[in-house]
């Protein structure tokens, strides 16, 4: 007996594809130790990460604790309807784009600039110590960076305030924390200094793959190191970056949540308060449970929105993507 392959054209024997089929089996039956491996972070994902997408009917509900599921009253869309209508949403959801596009437009560029000097540091000795020093922030808990930033900004005894005034730049200590101006740049900076180091990690072993044979050959065209770096080493890590790219379009809705939650005060919580803290304060504190959950259903939806049309635009573009 024999079958015709999609495009019809050449017959496929019913022998090849249980041989096709066999021939996997093997291949899996040789990775029992990887799949062994792998089952406890399936069982993670479906736990916490599936099981509680059923907890998303809050949001169509006008939900009760104190009654069973089949007891709760459908309300349809009315809280994703109610939640344009407050402006304390409006007002988390602008803080919380404004504080993604600033910290990942300073993460994207100040990773790339560090990533190609140490490309071009000849130091050994000096290229690591950089590289060690750029990326230990990141094994920090936010809680502890927010510290550090409150005690960096404090108008008593803050360093920033003392070496302003030192240097003459300012004549009274600067209230950092209750100015709504600079919060989103607190903000934004912060994750750089804590993110940078291993954010630049990626472009540099993406350097790595550059065929050194370029930059020979640029040398011998007496281009110097400007050019190499304009025409080979940002070229070469051109698909890396559009990828990181696409990955970050997905994560705009996800600003942090500890700084702007332990930072924010009477002052500055109109531009502190994010869409995550929205739906703490809406859930837990007000106990608005399908208004909080449609919040937060907005917020994956319009996350996963914008990847899909990230990396549509890369295909159509002729560049890297993910799918």
């Amino acid at each position: 007996m024999k079958n015709k392959n999609d495009s019809g054209s050449a017959p496929v024997s019913t022998a090849t594809v249980l041989v096709n089929k066999k021939s996997k089996w093997q291949i899996l039956s040789k990775q029992k130790m990887l799949i062994a491996m792998s089952v406890p972070f399936v069982l993670y994902t479906i736990l916490f990460r599936y099981i509680p997408l059923l907890g998303w009917t809050m949001a169509f509900q006008d939900y009760k604790p104190y009654k069973s599921f089949a007891d709760q009253t459908w309300v349809g869309f009315k809280w994703f309807i109610q939640l344009f209508t407050e402006k304390e949403f409006l007002f988390s959801l602008r803080n919380t784009v404004g504080m993604s596009l600033i910290s990942t437009a300073l993460g994207y560029i100040t990773a790339i600039l560090i990533a190609v000097f140490l490309n071009e540091l000849r130091n050994i000795s000096v290229k690591r110590f950089v590289q060690t020093v750029s990326y230990l922030p990141h094994f920090l808990s936010w809680v502890i960076v927010t510290g550090l930033v409150a005690n960096v900004l404090s108008v008593e005894d803050g360093i920033l305030n003392g070496i302003l005034l030192w240097l003459g730049l300012v004549k009274q200590p600067i209230q950092w924390l209750a100015v709504q101006k600079y919060f989103w740049h607190i903000i934004g900076w912060t994750y750089v200094w804590k993110e940078v180091g291993w954010n630049t990690i990626v472009y540099l072993g993406a350097m790595t793959a550059i065929d050194p044979c370029l930059y020979e050959a640029a040398q011998i065209d007496g281009c110097g190191r400007l050019r190499k770096i304009w025409h080979i080493t940002l070229p070469g890590i051109k698909p890396t970056i559009i990828i990181m790219m696409i990955m970050s379009a997905g994560h705009i809705l996800d600003a942090n949540f500890e700084m702007p939650y332990l930072l924010q005060n009477g002052m500055i919580q109109d531009v502190a308060e994010t869409i995550d803290i929205y739906v703490l304060k809406y859930g837990f504190k007000l106990s608005r449970y399908g208004l909080a959950t449609a919040a937060g259903i907005f917020k994956n939806a319009v996350n996963i929105l914008l990847l899909v049309i990230a990396n549509t635009i890369a295909k159509k573009s002729g560049e890297e993507r993910l799918i």
